[in-house]
């Protein structure tokens, strides 16, 4: 398997002509009977050797982080962000294997968010909430600024939504310094931080509409950090799992999960529907108990959703034409609409 990636390099290393490439792609979307656009592919995998060296990866720097931090807690950080830099110089830079890079890249920016982790563990202070917060700040701004850096270098993918999620965790622990003793308020805050990043994956994606580059990714890990980002505070808000919600609740939280249907027919992104499906399976688990059904309400429920989804990923062309036909000029800013008939 190639990927989209690979066959742009090829394109601009003049081994294939544009022409030819457009002609691969639309190939192969007409034999998967969908065209690539609303695929919604990103790249994972480039064979099983990806598993392979992930998992030695994976049990090396294990292995480092433990001996570090048996030396002193910082070390263990400091050694997982050498070693995963290092490692990215071969298996990203050079072999450009996709999940050992997605590996590497978190395990450097949590190695090196782990080294002043590793120096408060050490002292144990005992700070108010507030300086805890802005403490916690501190390290959520250098993680982001960590993740820049292994941005500049290696281009994965992943890296600007884990830049991203850094400084929406430095937003929260800048609002946990100014008003302590308010947890729920780090709720909007972090609805406010969902949205940002909701609009920056948007902004990604339009600068690929056809979703043939690298850029297309990007706005995938985007859109996959801002879902739970919306979605769960606004169902924290609503109190979804604070106590046995009433009809009238459940049915505004199956409403909510109809708008998130709408916005992600719209965009073609699933991820939004993706996060919040366990808060609309808890909404309809409590309708059915209330209607009577107590023994058979989770096995009803995950009936009614799976059909629903199943049925929405067959027609899911068919109801974005519809969808993106309602936004009117919107249209020329979102994907475009390919519904294609199988032959």
């Amino acid at each position: 398997m190639y990927s989209e990636g690979e066959i742009e390099a090829a394109v601009g290393a003049g081994v294939i002509s544009p022409d030819a490439a457009a002609a691969l792609r639309n190939y192969i979307a007409a034999q998967r009977a969908a065209p690539a656009v609303d695929e919604e592919q990103f790249r994972l995998l480039t064979g099983f050797n990806d598993i392979f060296v992930s998992v030695a990866l994976a049990l090396a720097i294990g292995a480092i982080a433990q001996i570090g931090w048996q030396a002193a807690p910082w070390l263990g950080g400091a050694g997982v962000a050498a070693a995963s830099w290092g490692a990215a110089e071969f298996f990203t830079r050079r072999r450009r294997m996709a999940l050992p890079s997605i590996l590497l890249l978190l395990a450097f920016v949590g190695g090196v968010a782990a080294v002043p982790i590793g120096v408060i563990a050490r002292i144990e202070p005992d700070w108010p909430q507030s300086t805890a917060a802005l403490v916690g700040m501190g390290i959520a701004l250098l993680a982001g600024g960590a993740a820049g850096l292994h941005w500049r270098r290696f281009r994965v993918p992943i890296t600007v939504a884990a830049g991203t999620i850094a400084c929406v965790g430095a937003a929260l622990g800048l609002a946990g310094w100014l008003m302590p003793n308010a947890e729920r308020l780090l709720y909007p805050v972090a609805l406010s931080g969902g949205l940002a990043t909701f609009a920056l994956a948007m902004w990604w994606d339009m600068s690929d509409r056809e979703r043939r580059t690298r850029r297309a990714d990007v706005a995938f890990w985007l859109h996959l950090a801002a879902a739970p980002l919306i979605a769960h505070p606004v169902f924290q808000l609503l109190g979804v799992f604070g106590q046995e919600i009433g009809m009238g609740q459940a049915l505004l939280v199956l409403g909510l999960y109809l708008l998130f249907a709408f916005v992600a027919l719209a965009v073609d992104r699933r991820a939004l529907l993706v996060s919040s499906l366990v808060y609309v399976l808890y909404a309809m688990t409590a309708l059915f108990r209330q209607a009577g059904a107590i023994e058979l309400s989770a096995a009803l429920t995950a009936l009614v959703i799976g059909s629903a989804l199943l049925l929405l990923s067959v027609f899911w062309h068919t109801m974005r034409a519809r969808v993106v036909a309602l936004l009117g000029g919107l249209e020329r800013r979102l994907p475009p609409v390919q519904v294609v008939v199988p032959a």
